[in-house]
């Protein structure tokens, strides 16, 4: 081990391995990331960043490099990507893409994160999943170091609860991932997950596990964007007069699993053909959606192309403004997913739109939109339901009705909240490690 011993006579500084950073363009851990590296200086602890060189990045872009700011100490390290770097003729060595296409990055981040922690003394060490290498590397500097490690974990790693349909589906990965897991709650300090269905998947997985080592710090939104505060173009609920063609927005990846929106282009088929809706008081928008070409078919297959409009990324800033002005906005979440609550709702909740949602009554996306009083929700699974569930929100949108968050409920839901939350995690565990 290192031997670093913190001192009260110096800043408390926290070693952040994360793949998710600009000048990657697309992803909400980009927001997650950023947003800690953001505001945890006001928290009373300083940044210290180890993510990969753009290279790594198949989409980069520069908008949010600004916000890193000047407190935020920055290294980036050579990592390749497998299915880019090292293929030929399309093909690569799958072993060369385990636990992920970026394993490559171990090499060059462990070194350079050991010149990180001689040179900044960090307290703690915090890495960030769904990209695992980051947790090999943040588990090596550990090991090394003995500082404290937080997992990150976001999202489990696994899932076996259909025995039929595990995830990871294949076996080689399964069982890496099912080692990191392993690794991450013998080594660990705690284990941080986004919602309460995770927390619960981790504890099934992971008895030997103390429960007080889990933490739930969920995913928010920029309480300081300024096109929020200035862009209000509707005032709270909208004014349903100020086009006569209602469009309704999905702004983000559509999974074909876990997002598949063919029951609700069913019940647009149904209402176009029944007359409810039409060209000129409906559209559906459909915002980087990572699969435009499946989706596409789909439109064609279901013949609502005058209907449904697929629109390409947008920067982060410009995607917001997007959602701001738009009359309602659209969440999917399939029951696969109950566990997860997609990042954007948070982003939803500020813009205070009217929001739709197409989910499981019994997961943790719905669950929080209750909680923060917003109950137009339909079940995703059942044509029926989406059908009945938008003509209802459509009536309560456009008579200006819909239920919006509050004030109270959406500060709670901010980057800055979530990033005293850590905080109080890092207090916690450098404490326990120099009492």
């Amino acid at each position: 081990m290192l031997g670093i011993t913190p001192s009260a006579a110096r800043p408390k500084r926290v070693l952040m391995v994360a793949y998710h950073f600009p000048p990657l363009a697309g992803g909400s851990g980009i927001l997650r990331t950023l947003g800690f590296a953001r505001h945890l200086p006001d928290c009373g602890w300083q940044p210290l960043v180890l993510s990969p060189a753009p290279l790594a990045y198949a989409q980069r872009g520069d908008t949010q490099l600004a916000q890193i700011g000047a407190r935020a100490t920055v290294r980036r390290t050579l990592a390749l990507d497998a299915a880019r770097h090292l293929a030929i003729a399309g093909r690569y060595p799958r072993c060369l893409a385990l636990p992920d296409r970026w394993s490559s990055w171990w090499l060059s981040a462990v070194p350079a994160g050991l010149r990180m922690i001689r040179q900044y003394r960090p307290d703690a060490i915090w890495s960030t999943y769904p990209i695992a290498t980051a947790h090999l590397i943040a588990m090596t500097l550990q090991k090394i170091s003995g500082l404290p490690w937080i997992a990150d974990q976001r999202d489990p790693m696994l899932d076996d609860s259909d025995p039929l349909a595990p995830y990871p589906p294949e076996a080689r990965l399964h069982r890496m991932h099912a080692w990191i897991e392993q690794r991450i709650a013998a080594r660990s300090a705690a284990i941080v997950c986004t919602t309460p269905g995770a927390i619960a998947a981790h504890q099934r997985r992971l008895a030997q596990v103390e429960r007080e080592r889990f933490c739930l710090i969920e995913n928010g939104h920029d309480d300081d964007q300024g096109a929020v505060q200035a862009h209000q173009p509707h005032g709270p609920h909208g004014d349903p007069g100020h086009r006569s063609r209602f469009q309704l927005l999905h702004s983000g990846v559509i999974y074909p699993s876990e997002r598949d929106p063919q029951p609700l282009f069913e019940a647009l088929a149904k209402l176009r053909h029944d007359g409810v809706l039409h060209t000129h008081n409906f559209q559906l928008v459909l915002r980087a959606t990572g699969h435009d070409a499946w989706l596409a078919s789909l439109l064609v297959k279901y013949g609502i192309l005058d209907l449904v409009r697929l629109e390409p990324l947008l920067p982060h800033g410009a995607a917001l403004q997007e959602m701001l002005a738009a009359d309602g906005l659209l969440l999917l979440q399939a029951a696969n997913c109950n566990a997860q609550i997609p990042a954007k709702l948070y982003e939803y909740l500020r813009c205070r739109r009217p929001i739709l949602a197409l989910t499981d009554l019994a997961g943790d996306s719905a669950a929080k939109l209750r909680h923060c009083g917003i109950d137009t929700i339909g079940q995703l699974a059942s044509s029926g339901d989406c059908a009945r569930a938008l003509l209802h929100f459509l009536e309560l949108a456009r008579q200006s009705r819909a239920p919006l968050a509050s004030p109270t409920a959406i500060a709670l839901q901010s980057r800055q909240a979530r990033s005293n939350a850590l905080a109080d995690l890092l207090d916690q565990v450098s404490h326990r490690r120099t009492a």
